[in-house]
Order: structure tokens, then C-alpha cells, then sequence
């Protein structure tokens, strides 16, 4: 039995199709049936009959998904079915780690026989773990790159881990395995704009024409508000992170930052550009800009906008 917790879908997606292709490996069976339900759309009955030993003695594969928002009863299934595995059946449960039922991510691994569960994780990445992502899936892929070229396909695709994956492989594959930062820049050239990335980089850059024109050129291609704040908080919050902190060793102190390295590295030299009034104003318009783009404000592209060019104005002072 395994039970995934995390709120990342993408990495509960994989590692749920990981733990697929085992067990069937295991069983000696690729084409071992896989059952799929969502804990909030199946009832007790159905739920129970899947959980139960077939009467034709048919091994599956019973996938559980969105435990968080499981009813009562289905919870009491699962912690059953937990504690008395029954025959045949694998069990594959999964959790966000948070809701209603967030009592099932310590019970059920204390409900089940030893050594039956195992616990995989699907929480989401962060800052050296997400560059550590990115070089395995290079190496999967039989590509070993440079730390410039995980730096450019942060910037140019964000920080989404399935678009990151999806760009890995189609760059592994036109490039022929010869993936270098300039390859990534021709293939995502204007990716980052519409991501928000350059938005947020020309902004805190004081860039304030290249910062509002590319944010207004985001928002008509239909990027979301929510996403064009959260790359500018993100950036702004890294820098308030490192201002008047002193001399920072970026290899030694990327893990107390909570950045990789490079990143590290180019936060401390954005930061020294800004001054301690900046930088607090700074946090108080991305605090606006998260509150507005969340319902607060009448227009949220004006929002957005007007916030990329306060804190354009703001890296100026």
C-alpha cells in the first residue's frame, strides 16, 4: 500500500503512475487493471465493493485520490481497508496533506500492519529542490547541463513543475541532447513574458517602460492576475529577504535563503541596488497586489499594472 501526500498535483500524478508501473513489474502483469476514483465522487458502496477481494481471485490496482475531502464514511472504508489489506487489491492513497481529513496523514500509516505503507511525498518544491528537479530530469533524459542552463529555463518557464518537465523533454529532443542556455533562450524567447517572470524582473530592475509594457502584453495573451502577483512577490519578497543582511556566501547559505546558489548570488546583487525605505514599500504594494487580484480590487489588471510600475518607480529611488 502506498499513501502520497502532498499538494502538488504533478508530482502526485508521477509519483501515483510510478507506483503503478512497480507494482505491475512486481505482479508480472503490465497490463494489471488500474481503478481511479476521487474520494469525493465515489459512495461507501462502490467504494467498499472496490476495496474488497475479487470473487474470480482478479488482482488490481485501486487508486484513491483527494482523501482531504473524503466524507466519514469513506475515511472509515480507507482506514479499514488500511488495517486489514485484502487480498489482490494494491492500494494507492492520496492526500494534500491539509482539509477536512487531514487526521488520515498520521492515522493510517499507524492503522496499517508493519511495513505495509509507504509514504511518498508530493509537497512542493522549492527554491534548490526545484533546480534539483530539473537536472534529473536532464540526467532521465540521458543530458547532463550546466547550472546557466537551469537558470535560464527557471527564468524563461517559471517554476511550474509540469511545464518545467515538458520543456526538458522537448528541448532534449530538438536539440538532439545539446541543450545549452542559448538553445533554451531561442526556443522560450518571450516564454518569461507571458509567464510573468520578465514582468517581475524589469519591475524590480526599475524598468518601469519594459516592466508595465510586458505585463500589459501578459495580461492580453491572458496570463492569470494571480500568477503575475505571485512572480512579483516572489521576487520582491526574495529581495527583502537578503537586503541589509551583510556578506552572504551563496554556495554555503543558498539552504538558510531558501534559494539555489545562482539565484542567491543574483538576489544579492538586485538588493544592493535598493534602498531599506524601497524595499519596505515594496512588501506593502505586493500585499496590496495579492489582496486586489484575489477579489479586493474593482479592476485587477489595473491592479496588477499599477503595482509592476510602484515597484519599478520604488528600485529607482
Amino acid at each position: 500500500m502506498y499513501l502520497i501526500v502532498g499538494g502538488d498535483d504533478f508530482l502526485a500524478e508521477r509519483r501515483r503512475l510510478q507506483v503503478v508501473a512497480q507494482v505491475r513489474k512486481a505482479a508480472g502483469n503490465t497490463d494489471l487493471p488500474v481503478e481511479l476514483r476521487k474520494a469525493s465522487e465515489i459512495d461507501a458502496g462502490e467504494l467498499a465493493e472496490l476495496l474488497s477481494p475479487s470473487l474470480f481471485s482478479e488482482d488490481r490496482i485501486v487508486a484513491v485520490a483527494g482523501l482531504a475531502e473524503a466524507s466519514k464514511d469513506t475515511a472509515q472504508l480507507i482506514e479499514s481497508a488500511v488495517a486489514d489489506p485484502a487480498p489482490g487489491v494494491r492500494l494507492i492513497l492520496q492526500h494534500t496533506g491539509k482539509g477536512r481529513q487531514k487526521a488520515l496523514v498520521a492515522s493510517l500509516p499507524k492503522t496499517a500492519p508493519a511495513g505495509t505503507l509507504q509514504v511518498l511525498s508530493a509537497e512542493e518544491l522549492r527554491g534548490r529542490e526545484r533546480v534539483a528537479f530539473i537536472d534529473t530530469e536532464f540526467r532521465e533524459a540521458g543530458v547532463r547541463v550546466s547550472p546557466d542552463v537551469t537558470e535560464a529555463l527557471l527564468d524563461a518557464v517559471g517554476t511550474d513543475l509540469r511545464e518545467l518537465a515538458s520543456a526538458v523533454s522537448q528541448l532534449v529532443s530538438d536539440t538532439g541532447g545539446q541543450v545549452t542556455a542559448a538553445a533554451v533562450h531561442r526556443y522560450y524567447q518571450g516564454s518569461a513574458e507571458v509567464s510573468g517572470f520578465d514582468v517581475a524582473e524589469f519591475a524590480v530592475s526599475g524598468r518601469t517602460d519594459q516592466a508595465v509594457g510586458s505585463a500589459r502584453r501578459a495580461l492580453q495573451l491572458g496570463v492569470p492576475h494571480v500568477l503575475l502577483a505571485s512572480a512579483l512577490s516572489g521576487m520582491v519578497g526574495d529581495i527583502a529577504k537578503v537586503h541589509g543582511v551583510g556578506r552572504i556566501n551563496a554556495r554555503q547559505q543558498a539552504a538558510e535563503f531558501g534559494m539555489p546558489p545562482w539565484k542567491l548570488e543574483k538576489t544579492v546583487r538586485l538588493a544592493r541596488t535598493w534602498s531599506a525605505a524601497g524595499v519596505a514599500a515594496a512588501v506593502q504594494v505586493v500585499a496590496e497586489l495579492d489582496a486586489g487580484v484575489k477579489g479586493w480590487a474593482a479592476d485587477p489588471e489595473y491592479a496588477v499594472e499599477d503595482a509592476v510600475r510602484r515597484i519599478s518607480l520604488l528600485a529607482r529611488e
